[in-house]
């Protein structure tokens, strides 16, 4: 099987690749037009600090993010519905209680501390009054009838929903395109994709038009997104941030031990923040107030996946830049065999999951369910709404009910072996050093002939660890590159920790090129890893 699957990648790549190619023959190469306001450049801390102590206005700060939103979305194309209306009304009545003095500023940070700033969501979490159908094809818009959870919370800590942004059908694909927004780009190369599923938010965020983005992640869905553009994104500890109010979603039990709702931000100090506006009340409780130095953390490390031989080696620019933060922070190289398996014990432990969503369960009103079978037909004719992944995932399922359950149960002790050595080397004081992917940013579509390679971050939704993806600098194409942080169930705050330091090392987010930044590669040389 894994011949197969390694050889099916070869074989799609014959096709994949100089399609690719073709598509973005029409892709004109045009750059971004500069950044002009310096209230695009404010960390979410500083900002939040500057409207509550009256600096500056609220209003002044989302009116600059609709500019900007509005600059962009012509090139990048990662908005799906917008309330910059409602958005500047909420603005104002922040701005008029703050100049009323009714609150205390220290009141205000420990009660609001996201009031007055702008905050994207990805489309397939539900914003009372805005689209919410995950890139389906509906004859009717399915419009979200009230908030998830999650962002109740966000609005009841003062921040400001501007808008939902695009996601691949079903948050099926580590790309971002559907049948009904169309195909999201990349800020850096309007050629290549900012990743998926969560690519609609990390174009923004990348591009200066977000400053936090409320995402998603079952497989990678925001950590490569977040790698791809530059920008921090983390996967929570299962259950910290509830997962309701999301589509897909699942009746399964042990959904929320893979699924959860994310956090995606442009500046790592802003991680903590908006994760903590994000915390279920009732979730296991995140020590995200603790001070914790980078020195008094452990470092482990694997530039590969075991090796498999399942999976593409790093780039030559991602595995020195990946070796060189290890050497940075004195991370320990460990070889943790049982790491090989992460294709067979994510695929075992996510296509044998009951009840999931997807185009075969949930028909709009009158329609008539449809079938994996037809629909593969009409899809290969041209004739389906769907997009291929979310016809495929049937015969996926399909396919794992033929492994026998002796096989599943034998995946699923390696897993729990797997949780045991990570639970042992890292304790409650260490980190795990390993690629988000093995390289940076490729063309539009070329994820089909790579479909593997997402297993390096897939699997740490199979051992439900928290993990932060990292910018660690740019390759020698001037695309950002990352890093995966991973810590035991709990202890986040150490990834955010390292996000920190790693930015504080490595600068983070890089200005993507503008039209008037000729210089973009001498200016940023100093970020290549």
């Amino acid at each position: 099987m894994r011949r197969f699957l390694r050889s099916a990648m070869i074989v799609f790549s014959w096709f994949v690749v100089p399609y690719s190619r073709y598509t973005n023959i029409k892709v004109m190469r045009r750059k971004l037009p500069p950044i002009r306001s310096h209230l695009l450049e404010i960390p979410a801390v500083d900002l939040a600090k500057l409207i509550r102590t009256k600096k500056i206005k609220s209003e002044e700060v989302v009116e600059a993010y609709i500019e900007r939103c509005r600059q962009v979305n012509p090139l990048i194309n990662a908005i799906v519905q917008d309330r910059f209306e409602e958005a500047l009304e909420e603005a104002r009545e922040i701005d008029r209680v703050i100049a009323m003095g009714i609150n205390s500023v220290e009141s205000m940070e420990e009660l609001t501390p996201l009031l007055g700033i702008p905050v994207t969501v990805k489309e397939s979490i539900a914003v009372k009054g805005l689209t919410n159908q995950a890139g389906r094809v509906f004859k009717t818009p399915q419009i979200a009838k009230s908030d998830a959870p999650v962002v109740e919370q966000i609005k009841r800590c003062g921040g400001i929903i501007l808008l939902v942004s695009n996601t691949p059908e079903l948050c099926l694909l580590w790309e971002t395109y559907n049948n009904v927004t169309g195909q999201t780009k990349n800020p850096y190369d309007l050629k290549r994709t900012p990743g998926g599923s969560s690519g609609g938010e990390a174009a923004l965020l990348a591009s200066g038009a977000s400053l936090l983005g409320l995402t998603s992640d079952i497989g990678g869905s925001s950590r490569l997104p977040a790698m791809f553009s530059g920008i921090w994104g983390h996967k929570p500890t299962p259950y910290a941030v509830s997962f309701r109010g999301h589509h897909p979603t699942s009746d399964f039990a042990k959904w929320g031990d893979f699924f959860t709702i994310a956090p995606m931000t442009r500046y790592a100090k802003d991680l903590p923040l908006l994760l903590k506006c994000m915390s279920d009340p009732t979730g296991p409780k995140l020590t995200l107030d603790k001070e914790i130095s980078a020195h008094g953390i452990r470092f482990f490390f694997m530039d590969n996946d075991g090796p498999s031989g399942m999976m593409r080696p790093l780039s030559r620019d991602l595995h020195a830049a990946i070796n060189r933060v290890a050497s940075d922070f004195n991370a320990k190289r460990v070889n943790i065999r049982k790491m090989k398996w992460s294709l067979d014990i994510s695929m075992s432990a996510m296509l044998t999951m009951k009840n999931i969503e997807t185009i075969y369960h949930k028909s709009e009103e009158g329609e008539q369910p449809k079938t994996v079978c037809k629909e593969t037909v009409k899809y290969f004719f041209g004739c389906s709404d769907s997009i291929l992944p979310s016809v495929i995932f049937g015969h996926l399922q399909n396919f794992m009910k033929i492994i026998p359950n002796s096989r599943h149960k034998h995946l699923a002790s390696i897993i729990e072996a797997l949780k045991t050595e990570f639970k042992e080397l890292l304790g409650n004081d260490g980190v795990f050093l390993y690629p988000t992917f093995p390289n940076t940013a490729h063309q539009h579509y070329q994820i089909y002939h790579k479909l593997l390679e997402p297993m390096y971050m897939a699997i740490f939704n199979t051992l439900g660890l928290p993990v932060t993806n990292c910018m660690i600098g740019l390759d020698r194409r001037n695309l950002p590159m990352g890093i995966q942080v991973v810590a035991n169930p709990g202890q986040d705050h150490l990834c955010l920790a390292v996000a920190r330091e790693m930015e504080r090392r490595y600068g983070g987010w890089v200005r993507p090129p503008s039209e008037d930044s000729h210089s973009y590669g001498q200016a940023n040389s100093s970020k290549r890893g």
